[in-house]
């Protein structure tokens, strides 16, 4: 509500002083009936932003543009898409023109519909569309005032509207005060800072609306005011010093003087009537009258009378809605009153508000004094509802309060709990999660935690100093203690968050003994487990052996996904996923989540979904996108504080780069996830690692180091119990063993993948089995058989990287069997896959190959005019010729910034160059400007 600077003026009331510029420019960037635009209005208090957003608005209605406002509300910050409400209740009739999936998520977030909590990515894409619809065709303006008062979810759906509305003939302009907004709030929208007025311009406004101010005064004034419009226009007004008197008081106090004076000059049922309005934040003037009924202060809305003579409010066009000429002037209601009136203001909103459970509960929370049962209780229901309409952050803030007035017992140790659970899991907010599980522990006697409370534990210890073992300790505990008191129910959300939670902390751990504890509580659940803790249970925790019975259930959870999925969900089908290789069943959801988290979505799932992109494009041969999004995954670890998960990123860093030839680098990442692993007792970090390792070893033909690595995460002849990554590493170990003279545990090896049955865990299992046995096989005739039956796999060819090394292999027994034609064939199509992939060592076995069968193949394709460069390569080094630092080509052209310094070396050196500068002369004239 509220405004700025001389929004102390209505519209249209006065030309604004030497704004011409700044508006001249506000409206070019914006693009009114060009297309539309976005810009956040910048500035300190009374610097003039919302008068600018009042002529900017008033001018775009003169020319036909429709015009959406809304602002910000100081008391109603922590509740949850109230801004958006505010913006769209005028609307919601147009809802009906959305798609069901787009109209519901609305619906949902806006608490007229109960169900799941749609996604933010869903929610902004529908407030988008309906601003679309409203618009019909015809320009629009979305002006929003006060942006740093407006809730956190609302403020990311506007930042995802913000870079979104050019060319689709919505314009959206904000202001907020310097350095109220958050980093990742104020990066979401361009900004220009709105400055004070030039001393000519501030000189004439003095001049003319106080033409017969001293000159002494005037002078001050003007030094005192620096140019603040507001300053300017107010200050006059308050008993102004002569020539001789001290120097003029700091503008805060003088503003503070200014307003409170006025205040003061109003009628006590005035006083109190502003008060309501202040507090109640929307200017609603039927929840004013409600309130002022139930308050029995002998006072109504005939009472503002007295504000508006005193130019303190205004009433907009309608009648229905009281607005604050300046938000400093609330705050001048605000802090002077007593606690007793505040909180007698309060109560009488919270009556007026009983239709609306969230502001209800809240204004009862800021009415109540001492702990009361009654209030906590409404206070933990209005946060259920903030979390079903998807806003975890408000949620956790609206328990946090709700604790705060539980009398001492098990309520308020447990509403702690759920707070920090949800910092833990869902927002991010590690560090205060940690703070409140300490309060909750205070809360409630020794030994009696609730699930929650363990649960978030089990994930700080994870992330923190902790490790896997006492993670699993407590669970267990947990889990054990509240189903000995309650049942293991499968309605239990805590219990089945809990397990969630344990099955990534036995994940970690890749021991039998830890997956028991979690086996027996799923097995107990009743009526019956949910499908997806029984497929976690088979495809997680031991893959080789049950993951491929699983596959029936994991079809019914893919298609319970839907178009727009819950994020919870969507993360967690991936994760079953995972090791059928069904991964790319989830990857249109595990964007959406990724989109969302971006934008400011549970950070949690976001880690989840970008890990699952990753293995993915790994499988796939989508490398460099791998290495982006592990980029990004790395930076949301360390922004979000969720260490224990950094190690996947890591892990795709070894594994490209080891499959791309940068052998010590791989090999140093993979040791650096080893050691972690080892102090945090994670051994399935390290069984990654090995992995990565065992790539890069391949790549160099160091056969006795690859085998060494693999051989570490299950040794030949058996897949070891409850060791996932085993599956991924069976063939490299064959491989290795056959390679370095271990030909009897390369057959072992066979027999034990042969015996598990992994041909009918996933078609790429189902190839790398056939091709293992090929590698065993004494007989030509029998290899070059395995190796056919292994490329004719349905679906193999999904399998870039392995497909093209199961090639390799045929074509290398080919030639040995002296079928050059047919060996020329495989050889060659390896040679293509791994020139596209940028797989160095691997491109450069099959090139040897096939000059070993007279034919050299394929070279990279000269794109640059003779320079021997593939395309990737050439765009490195044209915009490194062009003075970009290796972190700018790096994200310029989503990779990492060590791909990018692999790249040069090797540029170099095909070049016969030693730097950038003469790079600039090695390309002559095929330097083209970055794009």
């Amino acid at each position: 509500m509220g405004g700025d600077g001389a929004g102390v003026l209505g519209v249209g009331e006065r030309a604004l002083v030497g704004r011409d510029g700044d508006l001249r420019l506000v409206r070019e960037r914006l693009g009114l009936g060009s297309g539309g635009g976005a810009l956040l209005l910048s500035g300190e208090a009374g610097v003039g932003k919302s008068a600018v957003l009042d002529a900017v608005a008033g001018c775009a209605l003169a020319d036909g543009v429709r015009v959406l406002r809304a602002s910000g509300v100081e008391f109603e910050a922590d509740c949850g898409y109230s801004g958006l409400n505010q913006i769209l209740f005028a609307h919601l009739g147009a809802l009906e023109h959305l798609d069901a999936a787009l109209r519901d998520a609305l619906r949902v977030v806006l608490g007229f519909d109960s169900g799941p909590p749609p996604e933010q990515l869903l929610v902004s894409n529908a407030m988008l569309r309906l601003i679309q619809t409203v618009a019909g065709g015809q320009p629009l303006l979305l002006v929003v005032d006060d942006l740093h008062w407006v809730d956190q979810a609302s403020t990311s759906v506007l930042g995802f509207a913000a870079r979104r509305v050019a060319g689709l003939g919505v314009s959206f302009v904000a202001a907020a005060r310097s350095g109220e907004l958050g980093a990742r709030e104020s990066g979401a929208f361009p900004t220009y800072e709105l400055p004070p007025l030039d001393e000519e311009s501030a000189a004439r406004l003095l001049t003319d609306r106080f033409p017969g101010l001293a000159r002494g005064a005037r002078r001050r004034l003007l030094a005192e005011a620096g140019g603040n419009p507001l300053a300017l226009l107010e200050l006059p007004t308050v008993v102004q010093p002569s020539v001789d008197s001290p120097a003029v008081p700091s503008l805060s106090c003088r503003l503070e003087t200014l307003f409170g004076s006025r205040i003061s000059r109003v009628p006590a049922p005035s006083r109190q009537l502003l008060l309501l309005a202040a507090l109640e934040g929307n200017g609603d003037l039927g929840v004013l009258q409600a309130a002022a009924r139930h308050a029995d202060g002998g006072y109504g809305l005939e009472d503002l009378a007295a504000v508006e003579r005193e130019r303190l409010v205004h009433i907009e066009e309608g009648g229905q809605r009281l607005r604050f000429r300046h938000p400093l002037i609330c705050s001048a209601v605000v802090s002077p009153a007593l606690s007793s009136e505040r909180r007698a203001a309060h109560a009488a909103l919270a009556h007026a508000l009983a239709d609306q459970p969230e502001r209800r509960a809240w204004h009862l929370g800021e009415a109540t004094l001492e702990p009361d049962e009654e209030v906590a209780a409404e206070l933990e229901h209005a946060a259920g509802l903030t979390l079903r309409r998807g806003d975890a952050a408000g949620a956790m803030r609206t328990l946090v309060r709700s604790a705060a007035l539980s009398p001492e017992g098990p309520n308020r140790g447990r509403r702690l709990a759920e707070a920090a659970y949800l910092g833990a899991e869902s927002t991010g907010a590690l560090t205060s999660a940690r703070k409140l599980l300490d309060d909750a522990r205070q809360a409630v006697p020794a030994g009696e935690d609730s699930l929650h409370s363990a649960t978030a534990s089990a994930l700080l210890v994870l992330n923190g100093d902790g490790d896997v073992g006492a993670s699993h300790r407590l669970l267990t505990a947990a889990i054990e203690s509240a189903a000995g008191a309650h049942g293991y129910r499968a309605d239990d959300k805590a219990l089945v968050d809990a397990l969630h939670v344990l099955a990534v902390v036995c994940f970690f751990g890749a021991r039998p003994d830890l997956w028991r504890c979690y086996d027996r509580a799923v097995e107990r659940l009743t009526p019956e487990p949910p499908a997806i803790l029984t497929v976690l249970g088979r495809t997680f925790a031991d893959p080789a052996r049950t993951g491929a019975a699983a596959h029936g259930r994991l079809d019914a959870l893919m298609a319970s996904l839907g178009e727009e999925a819950d994020p919870v969900l969507v993360t967690r089908v991936g994760t079953g996923a995972l090791y059928l290789d069904r991964l790319g069943e989830v990857r249109d959801a595990a964007w959406q989540v990724v989109r969302a988290g971006r934008e400011g979505g549970p950070a949690r799932r976001y880690l989840s979904s970008l890990i699952h992109l990753c293995l993915e494009d790994y499988l796939t041969g989508r490398w460099d996108e791998a290495l982006a999004l592990a980029a990004e995954g790395l930076r949301a670890c360390e922004d979000h504080g969720y260490r224990a998960f950094a190690w996947y990123f890591l892990y795709i860093d070894a594994i490209v780069l080891g499959a791309r030839g940068d052998t010590e680098e791989s090999l140093t990442t993979a040791g650096q996830i080893i050691d972690w692993a080892e102090s945090h007792d994670a051994p399935c970090a390290a069984h990654y690692a090995h992995h990565a390792a065992a790539v890069a070893a391949l790549g160099s033909g160091d056969f006795a180091l690859a085998y060494g690595h693999a051989a570490a995460v299950s040794p030949a002849g058996t897949l070891a119990s409850h060791v996932p990554h085993a599956l991924w590493v069976a063939a490299h170990l064959v491989e290795a063993a056959a390679r370095s003279g271990r030909r009897e545990e390369a057959a072992a090896h066979v027999l034990a993948m042969r015996g598990a049955g992994l041909g009918a865990v996933s078609s790429r299992h189902a190839m790398l089995l056939e091709a293992s046995a090929a590698l065993c096989a004494d007989d030509d005739e029998e290899a070059l058989r395995r190796f056919a039956l292994a490329l004719g796999t349905p679906g193999a060819e999904r399998w870039r990287f392995d497909h093209a090394r199961v090639r390799l292999g045929y074509g290398e027994r080919l030639r040995r069997a002296r079928a050059t034609a047919e060996a020329r064939a495989q050889l060659g199509a390896a040679l293509a896959v791994f020139e596209e992939l940028d797989a160095r060592p691997w491109a450069e076995r099959a090139r040897n190959e096939l000059r070993a069968t007279g034919r050299s193949g394929p070279r990279p394709e000269a794109v640059d005019g003779g320079h021997g460069l593939s395309a990737q390569k050439l765009e490195v080094a044209r915009l490194a010729a062009s003075g970009l630092t290796n972190k700018q080509i790096a994200e310029r052209l989503f990779l990492s910034h060590r791909t990018v310094g692999a790249h040069l070396y090797q540029i170099y050196e095909k070049l016969g160059i030693t730097s950038r500068t003469m790079l600039r002369d090695a390309l002559a004239g095929a330097v083209k400007p970055p794009r």
